[in-house]
């Protein structure tokens, strides 16, 4: 049976026993509504709703009755009281009643999709979710498991040391958990931070990112030309897998600025980025996909039916289904380099990127230190000559 028509089956029970509370869905979360005491004048009541803030699924719907019968209790016995009901008390009896990870975990994603700050772009909220948060809990979750244990800093700090030092994945891992920990209001050790350290290519993942030479001869040897378009666009730009597929390339037309417009239903929201190098635009042949975008590799873009995760782990696959001796994001990272070595501000190429200064500049310190320390060196030898 599905959600609805259970649901309906509640209800329908509720008033046939003279209930006069229901159990109502509201976008994805479980209220309960019906005649309730009045706040404001003792002795009335009216129609009202407590916001349950409580998932709209299976399990939620039994924890949803749960609370539909501490209500009965509470009303039949006197003891209702509004203030039992808050969101700031809701939240606080959720979190007393979290046993083990998986409550924890689904209480957590309630709050994160119930952040107003998310609505801008609901898709990329999933695909943050997914690719940024769940595997790191999902982990997090089997070592509980492993480990017979609780949920406490232990646990979170095993969960972190799992992955490898200095590694994307670990900094990522100690993101996700930061956010779970102060959602449980869990305190985190000083140190936390320190153990996070290494995201990007600076100690463990620095590698030699392919020349611009190698990015031209293996645009050469792609044989599709559709992808031969997804390649040269990401080499171009910079872009992230998904952004290929959610850009506005009316830019890219004969005589337009070649500035590309990433979308708003991105991972990181809107923002510009400008060709480096700028001849590329000709070379790649990108002025097609300005008059034509079906020259694109023809995927499901539908985010009613798939995610930005999705978008992108389809480009990964075709990079290894030709042998390309690179990943997509080399090319964002080579684009990335490109532009310190050009010498364009780090507040300027961050925000083309779609991330912050900070994780522009600790993912790309080797490189950024190098160019500041030639810079320095350069300064110094001309007053010297001077």
């Amino acid at each position: 049976m599905d959600l609805t028509s259970e649901l309906a089956k509640i209800n329908q029970d509720l008033a046939s026993k003279g209930i006069k509370l229901r159990i109502e869905q509201r976008n994805n979360l479980l209220n309960l509504r019906g005649q309730l005491p009045c706040l404001a004048t003792k002795g009335l009541s009216s129609s009202q709703r407590i916001s349950l803030r409580i998932n709209a699924d299976q399990e939620g719907l039994e924890e949803a009755q749960r609370m539909l019968q501490m209500v009965l209790f509470q009303l039949k016995h006197n003891q209702f009281n509004w203030e039992h009901w808050s969101k700031k008390e809701l939240h606080r009896a959720t979190k007393e009643t979290i046993n083990n990870s998986i409550d924890a975990i689904r209480s957590f994603e309630s709050a994160f999709f119930s952040d107003p700050s998310r609505r801008r772009s609901h898709s990329g909220s999933i695909t943050t979710w997914s690719a940024s948060y769940l595997p790191y809990l999902r982990r997090l979750t089997a070592l509980e498991h492993k480990n017979d244990c609780c949920i406490n800093i232990d646990l979170l700090n095993k969960t972190l040391e799992s992955y490898s030092e200095n590694s994307r994945s670990r900094q990522q891992c100690a993101t996700a958990l930061a956010a779970f920990a102060n959602h449980l209001e869990l305190e985190l050790p000083e140190d936390w931070r320190a153990k996070s350290n290494g995201y990007g290519l600076h100690k463990a993942r620095f590698r030699q990112l392919p020349s611009d030479n190698l990015i031209k001869e293996i645009w050469l040897k792609i044989p599709n030309p559709h992808w031969k378009l997804v390649f040269g666009l990401m080499a171009t730009y910079g872009l992230r897998n998904h952004e290929v597929f959610f850009s506005d390339l009316s830019g890219l037309a004969k005589g337009g600025d070649k500035v590309l417009r990433v979308l708003p239903n991105t991972k990181t929201g809107e923002h510009e980025v400008w060709p480096f190098h700028p001849y590329w635009y000709e070379l790649f042949e990108l002025e097609q996909l300005e008059a034509n975008p079906n020259n694109l590799p023809a995927i499901n873009t539908d985010l009613g039916t798939t995610t930005l995760q999705n978008v992108g782990r389809r480009i990964s696959e075709q990079f290894r289904r030709y042998k390309l001796p690179l990943t997509p994001y080399d090319l964002r990272h080579s684009w990335a380099v490109r532009t310190i070595h050009i010498g364009l501000p780090d507040t300027v190429a961050a925000r083309m990127m779609g991330h912050s200064v900070a994780i522009h500049n600790r993912t790309y310190h080797h490189w950024i230190t190098r160019r500041d320390q030639q810079q320095a060196v350069d300064t110094a030898l001309a007053k010297k000559i001077a």
